[in-house]
């Protein structure tokens, strides 16, 4: 996943995350990439379009 500049660390997209491997930590978020399905579902879920995913 690719974090922009402009990320509110609102907690949106590890709310939805069905495998739980997204969290906000101090102004950051933390991704466990190497268990990411790529599902998107985080990516959708972000209200502020802060969320890319990676080619």
């Amino acid at each position: 996943m690719i974090v922009k500049d402009w990320c509110s660390f609102c907690g949106e997209c590890a709310g939805v995350c069905p495998r739980n491997l997204i969290v906000v930590k101090e102004y950051n978020l933390v991704f466990n990439d190497e268990d990411c399905r790529e599902c998107d579902t985080c990516v959708k879920a972000c209200p502020i379009d802060a969320l890319e995913k990676e080619e």
